[in-house]
């Protein structure tokens, strides 16, 4: 018995691969049909490489994806599948089974996403922290600048760069924010991790905290990056400065489930939450949650009435379902923060 992996289409290709190009491995989640049953996505462990010799399996091919403005010690790789086979075993099928030709869950009432998707919820704490993490180390390499660079304009106001009012309100600012989002982070890792101890699967207010903070701490990260290279003038065109680098924090942003899709995801589930509601608010929603949605609901009745198709309706809603996608960030680090969450970030 085997299976067959195939990439039809450009969109089904396997792109940013970290290490694709020389790996030898790899576990690819995808879609399982068994008979004419479409059993959802799966995980296959591959051989992309034949061990004899190190050339491509047959029908595997991958590409680099491109010279990047930062992180070129990493190659990124496009994979894609031509009729693979694979042995049976190839399955890993600890969440499903295919026995006798049929198809086995390991459990009814679990999707196997949810089951081996697992692994983003943790790799999007795990973004959120190497954003944080960047951002603490610029601002740390900076002050260390800013502290002992003299001003001699600046007269009887203060001899230093750190001196100066609008760069000192920011470092106090800044470390306020992520002092937050440290610990908003944090309390999320300390979740997950009990249940993945346990075997468990996150519940929903957890998977949504934990894409709140990726968002939120790469947003926080940006912006605050962004705010500091203003201020510190010609010493953030300068290499060495680690103001160089801050394209990694645009990876941050597209990994583990770029920050539009979640958001767009947030706000798909709380307007599917509040239309349930029959347009009346759920428990602890905030005003702003509330608004969005009812802005939302009339721009997508409105261009469903204009001929519209379901997509286009939402779409044409999108200034509304972003600033819901926000509200529910808002209320998602108020509740887990006491309030303590400090102001939000804003690009």
């Amino acid at each position: 018995e085997t299976f067959i992996i195939n990439s039809p289409t450009e969109g089904s290709a396997k792109n940013w691969i970290s290490q694709g190009l020389c790996a030898e491995k790899a576990v690819c989640v995808a879609n399982l049909t068994v008979g004419n049953r479409r059993c959802g996505p799966h995980a296959f462990l591959i051989d992309l490489r034949d061990a004899r010799d190190g050339c491509l399996a047959a029908g595997i091919t991958v590409g680099d994806m491109g010279r990047k403005t930062t992180g070129n010690d990493l190659d990124n790789a496009w994979i894609e599948f031509e009729h693979v086979r694979v042995p049976k075993s190839a399955l890993l099928n600890r969440y499903g089974d295919v026995v006798d030709g049929r198809y086995v869950p390991a459990s009814n009432d679990v999707r196997v996403m949810d089951m081996i998707g697992q692994r983003l919820f943790t790799g999007r704490v795990a973004v959120a922290q190497a954003a944080l993490t960047f951002t603490r180390g610029l601002f740390a390499a900076t002050r260390a600048y800013s502290d002992g660079k003299r001003c001699a304009m600046r007269g009887d106001a203060g001899q230093f760069l750190s001196d100066v009012p609008q760069l000192n309100s920011l470092y106090a600012t800044a470390g306020t924010q992520l002092d937050a989002m440290d610990a908003f982070v944090a309390g999320c890792e300390a979740e997950l991790a009990t249940c993945l101890v346990r075997g468990a699967i996150p519940p929903t207010d957890l998977t949504r905290a934990i894409a709140v903070a990726k968002i939120r701490a790469v947003e926080t990260s940006i912006a605050s990056c962004h705010a500091l290279r203003q201020e510190v003038g010609s010493y953030a065109l300068m290499a060495g400065t680690g103001f160089e680098n801050t394209d990694f924090l645009q990876c941050c942003k597209f990994a583990e489930g770029d920050s539009r899709i979640l958001s767009q995801k947030l706000a798909r589930d709380a307007f599917g939450e509040f239309m349930r509601h029959k347009g009346k608010a759920p428990r602890r929603w905030s005003k702003a949650e509330v608004g969005a949605c009812r802005r939302v609901a009339k721009t997508v009745a409105d261009a469903t009435r204009a001929g519209m198709g379901k997509t286009a309706a939402w779409d044409s809603a999108w200034v509304d379902v972003y600033a819901l996608a926000d509200a529910v960030c808002d209320r998602v680090v108020l509740e887990r923060t006491g309030g303590r969450g400090g102001e939000r970030a804003r690009l």
